[in-house]
């Protein structure tokens, strides 16, 4: 019995960077339980556990495209300190949650601070970045 599309699968993962940096991991956790085709990972993940069998291992990588997309010059902005939470002092590599218009909840991350001005990111920390994942299937439900 292999994956396909609709499966509940449990999964044990390593990823890495190019560099060889681990960015995440489930060892030592739970595996990751995730139903292929529901959008609940990354593209490029779910597609590297299709075909797999229980037990077995693979190592795929997945090109930024399939991952958090490419880093994008636009999603950087500038905000005045006024408008961030009373008392906050803001400084280089905070997180922050922030809200559009449309009420979507997003994360940024504050890049520089200069004057009354603060610098946010708001690209995923691994975007622009092509993933290594060594994984291993535990189970199909």
């Amino acid at each position: 019995m292999t994956v396909k599309n609709g499966d509940k699968v449990k999964v044990h993962y390593k990823g890495t960077l190019a560099d060889g940096v681990v960015f995440d991991s489930s060892e030592g956790r739970e595996p990751l339980e995730f139903t292929i085709g529901q959008g609940q990972v990354i593209p490029g993940f779910e597609n590297g556990v299709i075909g797999l069998s229980a037990g077995e291992k693979k190592i795929i990588i997945i090109p930024c495209a399939e991952a958090y997309g490419e880093y994008s010059d636009e999603a950087v902005f500038l905000i005045g300190k006024e408008n961030l939470p009373l008392g906050m002092e803001p400084a280089a590599g905070q997180q922050l949650q922030m809200m559009s218009p449309e009420g979507q909840v997003f994360q940024v991350i504050i890049k520089e601070v200069s004057g009354n001005e603060v610098k946010l990111d708001a690209n995923h920390p691994l975007a622009g970045k092509d993933l290594t994942f060594e994984l291993e299937l535990v189970k199909i439900n």
